[in-house]
């Protein structure tokens, strides 16, 4: 079975969540450098060391380095670009909500602040496209990029976000060509029970993590560590590229 051995991996949008999950799961698959990078400093720290303990607690042989990097700053992953050696796989997974919590579900489109929605598609599109443009591939390497199922079934309030998934998905197939022989996949998962969760109120979180439960035809919300395995798959497998694969637990079809 394929692995990541003597690969290097980056991860931008790697200090929580779905990122954490794909670097975690990088090294556990045996990369030999994982590279982490989000905008904040402390998470960066956070996030290397909390990998660093897994590393020497299951005895994996991988490095983790930390760099700190604004998804939404041409000039910062410029830098952060030149900043790298040749990489094998590079894995995009920061979002940007501005509101946080609240302006994800505000359910309406009359009261959306376009101006901070500005920002979902300096970080999701624009800096994917500058990060896969500057970064220096292996043969053989890949770009995994970060979509939404909202895109494929939208909810309330959610309109101008998922047009930047829309372009992710056009980006993909566009890129895959473009790239080509390096790879471009994406992944668009469906209510991920992560961070972006943590400034909401305990009762309203669980409120939605059990009404999706009920839902989903697999019968619970996904935590990053689960989705993070369709981007370790797209990594791994060298006959796929240009495809969008979608992790949200049968919510599609229901």
């Amino acid at each position: 079975m394929a692995t990541l051995e003597g690969k290097r991996v980056v991860v931008v949008g790697g200090s929580s969540g779905i990122g954490f999950g794909v670097a975690k799961g990088s090294l556990i698959s045996q990369a030999e450098l994982v590279v982490i990078a989000s905008s904040s400093e402390e998470k960066v720290k956070n996030a290397v060391s909390r990998l660093e303990n897994e590393v020497a607690t299951r005895e994996l042989k991988g490095k983790v380095v930390g760099k700190v990097v604004d998804a939404g700053s041409g000039d910062s992953i410029k830098q952060f670009a030149e900043g790298l050696d040749e990489v094998d796989h590079l894995v995009w997974t920061p979002g940007s909500m501005r509101g946080g919590f609240k302006s994800f579900f505000q359910n309406s489109f009359k009261g959306t602040n376009l101006d901070e929605q500005k920002d979902i598609f300096d970080v999701r599109f624009w800096g994917a496209a500058r990060a896969a443009q500057l970064l220096k591939f292996r043969e053989g390497g890949s770009v995994v990029l970060t979509g939404g199922s909202a895109f494929s079934k939208p909810i309330p309030g959610v309109s101008v976000g998922i047009s930047a998934t829309g372009a992710i998905d056009a980006f993909t197939r566009g890129l895959a060509v473009d790239l080509a022989p390096i790879r471009v996949n994406s992944v668009f998962p469906g209510l991920v029970d992560t961070e972006f969760f943590n400034e909401a109120p305990k009762e309203i979180k669980d409120h939605i993590i059990a009404d999706y439960s009920k839902k989903l035809l697999v019968k619970h919300v996904a935590d990053g560590d689960e989705v993070a395995e369709a981007y370790l798959f797209l990594m791994k497998c060298s006959y796929i590229t240009g495809k969008r694969i979608e992790v949200d637990g049968g919510l599609l079809l229901v």
